[in-house]
């Protein structure tokens, strides 16, 4: 019983430092930012800039939208626009399509913190763009080109309301940063719990025989045993439960900033066990087309994760 209570304060203090020392400072800033450019309608002035663009894809205006906020706020933050194409009738293809791409790319509430660490952000957005546009056009035009939805028309893509306008500079910098801080103290729990799985894994055993099976697939693509543990926590638990644990083995000099740039192609992205049931239930016609949007997913990341090998081959 002692082991375990040493466990769960050990594991409740790499936690709060992460996120205190880590991730706070980095979300709140973003955050601000984000919601700045969205109430001046930069956001949104982007996305219809973007959308006859990003059409030939399969992706309208608001994919765009969703995109944006998925790379720079958070993984939750396309949530909202897949409800919105869910309920203005957006047609499925179009709806499976976003929920693919947004799948296949980084989170910002894994990929900036993980920045702090040696993540070669640059090349993560390049490559989330690379393999999202991938997956978006390969669910489109491959795996729903069957779907009787009508094709219906694009609605136009709107930022902040009159009252977000209305805030000064100051109020909105501010509100920003309060999201911010009530993402990262969300996060907490699970960050907590990730570390603390890790800990009785090592403790257990359970990782030496995790690794043992997985370690000789992950050497041929030049990953090294330490990084089966983040693998698989990221495909079981999310990506905040990927990079709590990523930092702590590298902060143990486990893992390598170059092992982590390779490994990020295949891991900074919400396909995992928690980023398809919270992206499942944006609506029911969300609901209706998540097979499809991850088997698109899945192409993207592939595509993604070949990138990362290859750039990061030294």
């Amino acid at each position: 019983m002692e082991q375990i209570i040493t466990l769960i304060l050990d594991s409740g203090r790499a936690g709060l430092d992460m996120g205190l020392y880590i991730m706070l400072p980095i979300m709140v800033v973003m955050l601000a930012l984000m919601k700045l450019l969205d109430a001046k309608g930069v956001l949104s002035w982007i996305s219809n800039i973007l959308a006859p663009v990003s059409r030939i894809f399969g992706i309208p205006g608001l994919g765009i939208f969703a995109m944006i906020k998925l790379l720079f706020v958070s993984f939750a933050g396309p949530i909202a626009t897949l409800t919105l194409m869910d309920q203005n009738g957006t047609s499925r293809r179009y709806i499976a399509a976003t929920l693919a791409m947004v799948m296949a790319m980084s989170q910002a509430n894994a990929s900036f913190p993980l920045t702090a660490v040696g993540l070669d952000l640059g090349v993560t957005l390049l490559t989330s763009v690379i393999g999202g546009l991938a997956a978006g056009a390969f669910t489109f035009y491959i795996l729903t080109r069957n779907l009787s939805d009508p094709m219906t028309s694009e609605t136009e893509v709107h930022g902040s309301s009159p009252e977000e306008e209305k805030k000064t500079v100051m109020q909105i910098l501010g509100d920003g940063g309060q999201e911010g801080m009530k993402i990262v103290l969300g996060m907490m729990p699970m960050l907590i719990l990730a570390i603390f799985l890790v800990n009785v894994l090592k403790v257990t055993g359970a990782i030496e025989l995790i690794s043992a099976v997985l370690a000789p697939a992950l050497a041929l693509i030049g990953l090294p045993e330490a990084t089966v543990l983040p693998i698989v926590t990221k495909f079981i638990a999310g990506g905040t439960a990927f990079m709590g644990v990523t930092i702590e083995l590298m902060n143990q000099g486990l893992i390598t900033a170059n092992e982590l740039n390779r490994m990020a192609g295949f891991a900074t992205n919400p396909l995992d066990v928690v980023g398809v049931a919270v992206f499942a239930a944006a609506g029911k016609r969300v609901g209706q087309v998540i097979r499809y949007a991850v088997y698109g997913a899945l192409v993207g990341m592939l595509i993604r994760g070949v990138l990362h090998l290859i750039i990061f081959a030294g």
